[in-house]
């Protein structure tokens, strides 16, 4: 059984809500400027929240189309 968080589109859309925050933080004028030297970046997020995303659409249900269709039994 697939769990019930990983079928919810609201998850998808908080991850690409999440990554295009991601986005225009690393293109603000601002945050340009800072120096800092972490030991996890914007990069590292962005990958993170990139492979949830996969995880989370590997778990989703998979669509049949050609059953939508009637194509099959």
């Amino acid at each position: 059984m697939v769990p019930e968080i990983a079928q919810s589109p609201e998850l998808l859309d908080l991850i690409d809500q999440s990554l295009a925050l991601l986005n225009k933080i690393q293109k603000h004028p601002d945050f340009k400027s800072v120096e800092y030297a972490p030991d996890v970046t914007l990069g590292d997020a962005e990958q993170a929240l990139i492979e949830v995303r996969w995880e989370t659409l590997a778990q989703s249900p998979i669509i049949n189309i050609f059953a939508l269709q009637g194509f099959t039994n």
